[in-house]
């Protein structure tokens, strides 16, 4: 199972309609060695042994590329997608990358990825108020802003192998755009420079390119930014917490068309007929 089906609203430029999106599963996977939580690492379940055999390889847990550790996958959540991983492998067998399981890095590069437990994903700070005040932004400015940001993408065109994030106010003025090869990093620089500059308050939407996973909603959760557009794919974790955490979150936003697939309260969309009515 790789996929799970989410609602959501679909506007284009002339109309808004209901839409079932079949959304790849994000999903965490504790890894135990010897009994002791290693890490945790985000990914699309299914051949979860492999997943964790080349990690082990990769990082340098292991020094012998030869040497199989017996792999016990257990404690399956409601679904059937297994959430732990158990490893047992003698002291002989670990190597460096064994000694400091927080800076390791994993498959999925994402935020939670390398924290110990499972619990420590989870987060007291308060859901984004905002989300119940409708009309914050206009879903046929969408377009426009990611335009803004293209703008700003020297380097993209230049190599064609960066990301970028940008920050705009409630009146769809930017504030800073940043690019980075990754793309959690260049949302951090966002952030970042809005800190520095004194203009964090003023954000109100950003936009990313390429996909959207758990990291970056809890990103965009931390910076109080409640309205968050990405070029591409959610993840279905990133959809999970947006809903929970308050955030507003657009994906597929290209060629006129974006998808909603939380808070869409805040999103205004006015069509040529309405206007003519108002008129």
């Amino acid at each position: 199972m790789a996929t799970r089906n989410y609602q959501g609203k679909k506007f284009t430029s002339t109309s808004v309609e209901q839409t079932l999106d079949s959304l790849t599963i994000e999903e965490a996977l504790q890894i135990n060695i010897n009994g002791t939580p290693f890490t945790v690492t985000m990914r699309t379940p299914g051949d979860d042994a492999f997943l964790v055999r080349g990690l082990l390889h990769t990082e340098g847990i292991l020094k012998n590329a030869n040497y199989q550790p017996e792999i016990v996958l257990k404690k399956e959540n409601r679904e059937g997608i297994v959430t732990v991983v158990n490893l047992t492998i003698p002291e002989e067998e670990l190597g460096e990358g064994y000694s400091n399981s927080r800076s390791l890095l994993s498959v999925s590069s994402c935020g939670i990825c390398g924290r110990t437990e499972l619990e420590d994903v989870k987060t007291d700070e308060e859901f984004i108020q905002s989300a119940k005040s409708p009309n914050t932004i206009n879903a046929k400015t969408i377009s426009g802003l990611f335009a803004k940001m293209n703008e700003y993408q020297k380097a993209f065109h230049q190599s064609g192998g960066t990301h970028a994030a940008a920050a705009f106010d409630s009146k769809g003025t930017i504030l800073c755009s940043l690019e980075d090869i990754g793309r959690h990093n260049a949302v951090d620089k966002v952030v970042g420079k809005l800190i520095a500059e004194n203009k964090l308050k003023k954000a109100s939407c950003m936009t990313v390119s390429g996909r959207i996973s758990y990291e970056i909603i809890i990103k965009s959760f931390k910076a109080r930014i409640p309205v968050l557009a990405a070029v591409s794919a959610p993840s279905s974790l990133s959809v999970d917490y947006a809903k929970e955490l308050g955030i507003t979150l657009f994906a597929f936003c290209r060629e006129g068309r974006a998808t909603c697939y939380s808070h869409p309260q805040r999103v205004k969309y006015t069509t040529l007929m309405s206007q003519q009515k108002t008129s």
